[in-house]
């Protein structure tokens, strides 16, 4: 049992909706769905009754709640008591993050929690520029940034972190869901149902531009505002299909659609990590540390 785990069951049952548990860990969902997957298969109950409408807590989850919250009222107390001994204030290190990190994130929390116990990592999520615009400010250490584009911020240095790579999201019934990978070109009969650009322009940018390398247009579909809503609408049998990330479609459990990878080379989107050039803490070496691992 992790606090971790504890913490976003605890932020789920006062919210009774994943999506604004989310919002308020700053953790994509199907990250906090999973934790809390994991925390009730430890535990061997089931804490929460999920239906597509609603969330609300079993008698387990009503039980386990206050004690839940114990648990992590008396680990705040015992970091607090620890920072007063050593006469200092634990320190934040304000990381600037994107929803569909999944794993990787969790790998990086796990390595401040492990190496740097002291350290008190605060995710904070914003628009790209504003992101951007933070780090250079100072306000925050770093950001992780989606298909980087240095020359538009030249004062910030980019680090290389991971290639996220995409899959192909479509009803699982469609006779495409049967091949084990796809083409670009093969989904060119199929309506594409894509976020506005203005949400995600380096992942709009990089299906368009696929699809016109590929010899075709897309036909657009209509844009859904969540990851949640458009799984629902594909789902749903309607011939279409859209992009996730793979750390996502690893934790959405919908029997409706099939995940697919695209045939080599494959589809990604880089990740990098904008700092200051001029930025050096503890924090940040350790971030740098996990990233190269």
């Amino acid at each position: 049992m992790e606090l971790r785990q504890l913490r976003y069951f605890v932020t789920v049952a006062e919210e009774l909706h994943f999506g604004r548990a989310a919002e308020r860990l700053h953790i994509a969902q199907p990250a906090v769905s999973q934790q809390v997957q994991r925390l009730e298969r430890e535990l061997k109950v089931q804490l929460l009754d999920r239906t597509p409408r609603r969330v609300r807590l079993t008698e387990a989850g009503l039980r386990f709640l206050p004690e839940a919250r114990a648990v992590l009222s008396a680990a705040d107390q015992a970091r607090a008591v620890v920072a007063e001994l050593a006469g200092s204030r634990a320190e934040v290190f304000r990381l600037g993050t994107v929803t569909g990190l999944g794993e990787r994130l969790e790998t990086v929390l796990d390595g401040f929690s492990d190496r740097a116990p002291g350290t008190q990592v605060e995710l904070v999520a914003l628009p790209v520029q504003e992101r951007l615009r933070q780090v250079a400010d100072g306000t925050l250490d770093a950001a992780f940034i989606r298909a980087p584009s240095p020359g538009d911020s030249p004062e910030l240095d980019f680090l290389p972190a991971w290639e996220d790579p995409l899959m192909v999201a479509l009803p699982a019934r469609h006779p495409l869901a049967a091949r084990e990978s796809l083409r670009i070109a093969d989904l060119a009969d199929l309506p594409v149902r894509l976020t506005e650009r203005r949400n995600h322009p380096a992942l709009v940018d990089l299906v368009l531009n696929a699809c016109q390398r590929a010899g075709f247009e897309p036909t657009p579909a209509p844009i859904a505002s969540t990851l949640q809503d458009t799984m629902a609408a594909i789902g749903s049998g309607t011939p279409m299909w859209t992009v996730v990330y793979a750390s996502n479609a690893r934790a959405v459990h919908n029997t409706r659609v099939a995940f697919r990878p695209f045939a080599e080379p494959g589809m990604t989107l880089p990740i990098g990590l904008a700092v200051r050039p001029d930025a050096k803490s503890p924090g940040l070496t350790l971030l740098a540390a996990l990233l190269a691992r």
